[in-house]
């Protein structure tokens, strides 16, 4: 099969036109976890340039995390199944999170020196857009893990500028759910990878899917509308920054 489906594609279509993702003459580094996600970006971004009246080139890369095991050459071989230039390098980020923080939450660690080598690698081979295959309900988790966890209201953005506007961060997938994703790489014969971080299970994200999922079973438009409640943000409604609450003090019980 070499044709994306008409529902995707008007979802992605719509998220590159309404960000606007691509430019001609981009260099577009894709950040190939080796998950479903990824590999169908990279099998999407490869396809969307041959209809795409812009040229743009690609190149896949894939940072092993350092936790054994065979991840590294499975990637690899769906890599080159996509027939796309890539890059692969091996590191020891994943090892070393987990020692520093005794092997409970390293997650931070982990995921901030694997975005760290991902701009140095742009950087290197210089590319000036970074893709994601961050779909629909990444994007939600990300907002109830910050409201969770981090005590704001954000999210993860489609297109994202930094240093200047020398990189961006893109994902085309945003306005996509999971469930597409995943049926497109069965048609695709794409074999995801299995995540072989030890903490994958029992990830603060993985805690709020399981809080979503049965929310989303309970009622199906739930999923949409608070996908469309985060670009219909009524700031008038919310707090003025407020001090942090001293609950030792008096004034604070």
């Amino acid at each position: 099969m070499s044709v994306i489906p008409k529902q995707l594609n008007h979802l992605v279509g719509r998220a590159m036109h309404l960000y606007q993702m691509l430019a001609h003459g981009d260099r577009v580094m894709i950040a190939v976890s080796g998950g479903i996600d990824s590999l169908v970006l990279s099998w999407l971004l490869k396809e969307w340039r041959r209809k795409a009246p812009i040229r743009y080139e690609l190149l896949a890369v894939h940072l092993d995390m350092g936790f054994g095991g065979v991840e590294y050459d499975l990637v690899q071989d769906q890599i080159k199944r996509l027939d796309l230039p890539m890059l692969l390098e091996r590191t020891d980020y994943g090892h070393k999170a987990l020692i520093a923080e005794n092997g409970k939450s390293g997650c931070y660690h982990c995921a901030r020196q694997r975005r760290n080598r991902l701009f140095s690698l742009a950087e290197e081979h210089r590319c000036n857009k970074l893709a994601f295959g961050h779909h629909q309900e990444d994007i939600i988790e990300t907002f109830f893990l910050n409201l969770f966890y981090g005590g704001n209201l954000s999210a993860m953005a489609p297109k994202q500028e930094l240093f200047g506007g020398k990189l961006s961060l893109i994902r085309p997938l945003a306005m996509v759910e999971k469930k597409r994703i995943v049926e497109l790489g069965q048609t695709l014969g794409i074999t995801p990878v299995a995540n072989p971080c030890p903490l994958a299970a029992n990830s603060r994200r993985e805690t709020i899917r399981n809080w979503l999922t049965p929310l989303y079973e309970k009622d199906p438009a739930l999923k949409a509308t608070i996908f469309a409640s985060l670009g219909n943000v009524r700031t008038d409604y919310l707090l003025t920054p407020l001090a942090p609450l001293d609950l030792s003090s008096p004034a604070g019980k």
